[in-house]
Order: structure tokens, then sequence, then C-alpha cells
């Protein structure tokens, strides 16, 4: 299983993909699973830059299909205890704990994951 981050998903929807497999593992539907915290930042960011229209087109592509898991007790349990000992913010730690949950990888440009089992990491490239 997998789970694309917040900061893929938005190189995957502006067309900027950093590699290939990301937009592989990000069309792979069957074995992909989406957060509900993705779907909370995504929506977020796409309002704000888009409007409403677009910002519910994406999220709808981007749950149509997959495996959507929300937040319950034990995940949110488990995040707080890997906010703690890796020092990540709410959502990356509800993200990490959704994949350690479900024995997932995290595909992900955002550096607090950088260093963590289960996590393939890509660093942002410079914009000129």
């Amino acid at each position: 299983m997998n789970i694309v981050d917040t900061s893929l998903w938005i190189e995957y929807f502006s067309g900027r993909l950093v590699n290939e497999s990301v937009k592989n593992v990000a069309e792979d539907k069957v074995n992909l699973i989406v957060p509900t915290i993705c779907i909370y930042e995504l929506y977020k960011k796409s309002l704000i830059e888009h409007g409403e229209t677009r910002a519910k087109t994406i999220v709808g592509i981007m749950q149509n299909g997959t495996n959507v898991v929300n937040l319950d007790e034990e995940i949110a349990k488990t995040a707080a205890m890997f906010s703690k000992e890796h020092k990540l913010p709410m959502a990356d730690s509800v993200i990490y704990a959704t994949a350690k949950t479900y024995n997932a990888i995290i595909w992900t440009q955002d550096k607090h994951f950088e260093g963590l089992n289960s996590v393939k990491y890509f660093s942002k490239t410079r914009k000129h």
C-alpha cells in the first residue's frame, strides 16, 4: 500500500512531478490510501489558490476509487506518539501513523519525513 503526501499531490495536480514513479503510485487506486488529513490539506490549498469548484474537482479525483482512511482513536493516539518521538507536526504525524497502521509507504517531498522508515522522500527541486 502507498500514501501520497500532500506535497506530492500538489506536484501531481500541477503537472510538475518529481518522478514518473510518483505518477504511477498516485494513479494506482487499488494500492493507494488517502488519509483524510491529506484531503483537508489539499482542499484548503486548492480553495485558496483556485476556488471551490477546482478544489472539489481535485479532491474528487484524489478520492475516486482509493481507500480513504478516517482519523480514528487508534491512529490519533499513535500519531501523538510519533509526533513526540520524531518531532512531527500534527498532520505529518497523522499521515505517518496511518502509514504504519496500514503497512504503507509514504511518498513525499516534505522534509519532516526525511530519514523515517517506510518513506520514499524526494527533495524539492529549486524553482528558477
